[in-house]
């Protein structure tokens, strides 16, 4: 591996870890401050307490993850209650504040504190926290190991439609300034539980007027705010889950994995790809499809091959073929894997996302698993607006169209097994050869062959090097076409 990959692997690493770095000093720099805004809010803490004491009863083992100072779980009155939160000064004040209650620094996403270890809980407790991790995945992966089959999770979240007014509020100083928040919806949190083998027990909305207003507030918080409609409106949503089969061990077939790069003038990207795509499964092939780059990009790439730097890899030139389509269909061809997957040579999706697609396949939640870029805040000019709005409106008319709930429908990263593709290719001619992108051709072909179709939400980066091949306005138009032409071939064929 030369000295260039090493030091852009290290770069990523840094950049993960400044991240966690902002996280601890956001949440210190306002622990002193924590109890005061709680007070200032009081209607709207005193109401997540009552939905916490409705659903754990008193009396049981409770840990709570992002416990602040620790109120909402002292309140609870746990025969053994442990709290962890990544801020040591939060934590410092939780220990002073409830000394009959267990407090740890730890980040959720990991889970690593010797107070858990070997620890299940009867209750574990995540109120407002996902919209402040990073990687909500990990963390639903990491609660795993203090579940038992009887452990009961409730996680409690901003309706994201509250937005405007909550912001507004941190504008006012009527309410405790955070950093930029993961707006996750009900259908968001439900896919993410599913995806690490979590069952919904039950699910529903608090909280229409989260303010102290004698008569009125009771009013619409415990009647109005459960009506169909309003129910959609009130601030509070909550999820009460468990773990899915029984709570035992996940059980997971081990695939042989080919890792598709569509590449054009990605020179600056190649030493990075190599050195950060991940072995997965019962081992990877890299396989690079070059577009005719005129950058050095396949001279990057016939560096690594002669040098071996790792086994498995492949160069496949497009030749006359052109567009992101047939590249892909070109590395497929190429590819033995069991599981083919689509990473962008543009990097904007990590290659250390690859491993949740893998579980996602391997575990059985899905038979083609798509990204989402639209769940989590992007990284600075990673998508420009007007991309982002077709993609939402995009994703709305082929989710209708194809009845699979699709949030991204152009993300780039997809991946589906060797054999389910080769179904899709057999039975091309239903669609026609139409897609220059390769997204849609995949997506229609999966859902006639009857696919089971998961999202799986990504970080967005933005670019390091390159320019985005992407013309809004032109391949605008040509998805809208695609977008029509799918709806006479899938709601007029019966």
């Amino acid at each position: 591996m030369s000295n260039e990959a090493r030091r852009e692997e290290s770069e990523y690493e840094r950049r993960e870890a400044d991240e966690r770095r902002k996280r601890v000093e956001e949440l210190d720099r306002f622990a002193d401050e924590r109890d005061a805004w709680r007070a200032r809010n009081h209607a709207y803490y005193a109401a997540l307490e009552r939905l916490a004491r409705f659903v754990v009863p008193e009396g049981q083992s409770v840990l709570e993850i992002g416990c602040g100072t620790g109120d909402l779980l002292a309140a609870l009155k746990p025969a053994r209650g442990v709290g962890i939160d990544l801020s040591p000064r939060l934590i410092a004040h939780a220990q002073k504040k409830h000394s009959e209650l267990e407090f740890a620094v730890a980040d959720a996403e990991t889970l690593d504190s010797p107070a858990l270890d070997g620890k299940t809980f009867d209750y574990v407790i995540l109120s407002d926290v996902v919209g402040m991790l990073r990687d909500v995945w990990s963390a639903l992966r990491a609660l795993r190991r203090m579940c038992n089959p009887r452990t009961r999770v409730l996680v409690t979240y901003y309706n994201f439609v509250w937005e405007p007014l909550l912001r507004l509020g941190e504008r006012l100083g009527q309410k405790m300034p955070v950093a930029q928040q993961n707006w996750l919806g009900m259908q968001d949190l439900e896919n993410l539980l599913q995806l690490n083998h979590f069952e919904i027990v039950r699910s529903g909305t608090a909280q229409l007027a989260p303010v102290d207003a004698p008569l009125v507030a009771p009013i619409a918080n415990r009647y109005l705010a459960q009506l169909p409609g309003l129910r959609h409106l009130a601030l509070t949503q909550f999820f009460v889950a468990k773990l899915a089969g029984g709570g035992g061990p996940i059980h997971a077939r081990e695939y042989t994995c080919s890792v598709i790069v569509p590449c054009k003038n990605e020179r600056g990207n190649i030493d990075d790809i190599v050195a950060r795509t991940p072995e997965l499964g019962r081992g990877t092939e890299l396989i690079f499809v070059d577009g005719n780059s005129d950058d050095g990009t396949v001279a990057a790439i016939e560096r690594h091959l002669r040098a071996g730097t790792r086994p498995r890899m492949k160069l496949v030139h497009q030749g006359d073929g052109r567009g992101k389509g047939d590249a892909v269909r070109k590395g497929f061809a190429a590819a033995s894997g069991d599981v083919l997957f689509i990473l962008d040579a543009d990097l904007t999706v990590p290659p250390e996302e690859l491993p949740k697609f893998y579980a996602a396949i391997a575990e059985g939640r899905g038979e083609f698993v798509n990204g989402s870029r639209l769940v989590y805040p992007m990284e600075g000019e990673a998508m420009r607006f007007l991309n982002s709005v077709g993609n939402k409106a995009f994703g709305l008319a082929l989710s209708a169209i194809l009845e699979q709930r699709l949030k991204d429908t152009l993300c780039g990263t997809k991946v589906l097994f060797r054999r389910d593709y080769e179904r899709i290719a057999r039975a091309r001619g239903f669609f026609g050869d139409f897609d220059p992108f390769g997204d849609f051709d995949l997506l229609f072909g999966a859902a006639k062959q009857n696919l089971k179709i998961v999202e799986l939400p990504v970080r967005y980066r933005a670019r390091t090097y390159g320019e985005t091949k992407i013309s809004r306005f032109r391949h605008g138009a040509i998805l809208a076409r695609m977008t029509a032409h799918a709806f006479r071939k899938f709601k007029t064929a019966y």
